[in-house]
């Protein structure tokens, strides 16, 4: 099992940033992926960024030069910095990681940390 913990979140105004973090610990071992996901009122989870071990990263194309993912494979930890921050990035975001063992992969998510983006 792997237990991820968030922290971070919060209110801010419009144009304003954030920054997201989550420390990994459990079994850690062949982690491949980390990063974020979030979910908005009424909408369905969605990926905001994600970090492979090799250190190559995706966005969303919603959020593409605003937010930055980093991952700190010392300390098992993964990072999501959010500027210029709008109304519709609020959400509830969630760190997610994944382990491949072999063949098989095994997701974990975080318990959630509120982002509200007041206008």
């Amino acid at each position: 099992q792997v237990q991820l913990v968030e922290s971070g979140g919060g209110l801010v105004q419009a144009g304003g940033s954030l920054r997201l973090s989550c420390a990994a610990s459990g079994s850690i071992f062949s982690i491949n992926t980390m990063g974020w996901y979030r979910q908005a009122p009424g909408k369905q989870r969605e990926l905001v960024a994600t970090v492979v071990s090799g250190g190559k990263t995706n966005y969303a194309d919603s959020v593409k030069g605003r937010f930055t993912i980093a991952r700190d494979n010392a300390k098992n930890m993964v990072s999501l910095q959010m500027n210029s921050l709008k109304s519709e990035d609020t959400a509830v975001y969630y760190c997610y990681v994944r382990r491949t063992v072999g063949v098989a992969w095994y997701d974990y998510w975080g318990q959630g940390t509120q982002v509200t983006v007041s206008s």
